[in-house]
């Protein structure tokens, strides 16, 4: 639960379309809506029903993010998708990076998904032995090691992430998330749109690979020259805004 001030600008959004489709949009780790908002007002303007909720313990202090982890975010997209559901017949969720595998694990686990967009994914959990450093940091009382946030091609934009990383949320994404749904990709039948930037570094391309070559359904895979991790907010933004509201528009069959 939320109890600092919101940082300007990661505030979540809720939009009523005009129409029956509706989209749930997502941030990633350390991030915040803002990353997303760019796709969520593009989204908008087109007459889409959006959800973007704020995930537990972002978008305030570092402190509140330390006590949650992988069943806290899950279960505000589960909630987030139950009020989108609620007023849209059809429904897609698009996400950046943790975001994009909250996607993945909407696509598995909640009801009714017609299309999922994930925009540089993490989709592989990190080796044992980085797990077991990990583990080792948070024994030696290491709470919060260098931040991930920002890694944006384009000097002129800055991510409102966290200037730290939480260990112990960060152990919770990869064994209680990544490692419940990485060998699940071939279960998904619905369609997928994947950016992946080619020079990205905070999530390996090969993560994107790794999900393409595994995916179940039909797959149209974007390349981007031009951005880094945060490609929401990068030189390519406008190329993902673009084709995010087409690829909507041909699930919905509107």
């Amino acid at each position: 639960m939320t109890t600092s001030e919101i940082m300007p600008g990661a505030e979540p959004m809720s939009h009523d379309g005009s129409g029956t489709t509706g989209v749930l949009v997502l941030h990633g780790f350390t991030g915040n809506p803002s990353s997303m908002r760019g796709v969520a007002e593009a989204l908008a303007e087109l007459g889409y029903h959006v959800e973007m909720p704020l995930l537990p313990g972002h978008g305030t202090t570092i402190e509140e993010m330390i006590e949650t982890g992988w069943a806290d975010w899950t279960g505000a997209v589960a909630a987030a998708h139950s009020v989108l559901a609620a007023r849209a017949d059809t429904v897609l969720v698009a996400g950046l990076s943790m975001g994009g595998s909250l996607t993945l694990w909407s696509a598995l686990n909640l009801p009714g998904i017609a299309g999922i967009v994930c925009v540089n994914p993490a989709t592989i959990p990190q080796p044992p032995e980085v797990v077991e450093m990990l583990e080792e940091m948070l024994v030696d009382g290491t709470a919060v090691v260098p931040g991930i946030g920002s890694d944006i091609a384009d000097p002129e934009v800055v991510e409102t992430a966290y200037d730290g990383t939480p260990v112990g949320p960060l152990l919770s994404f990869i064994k209680d998330g990544l490692a419940a749904i990485t060998d699940r990709f071939g279960e998904l039948k619905m369609p997928l749109l994947l950016f992946t930037s080619r020079q990205d570094h905070v999530v390996e391309p090969a993560n994107s690979e790794f999900l393409a070559s595994a995916y179940g359904g039909d797959l149209d895979h974007v390349w981007l020259e031009r951005s880094f991790h945060v490609a929401t907010q990068d030189f390519d933004r406008d190329e993902i805004f673009k084709r995010t509201g087409e690829f909507v528009a041909q699930v919905a069959g509107s």
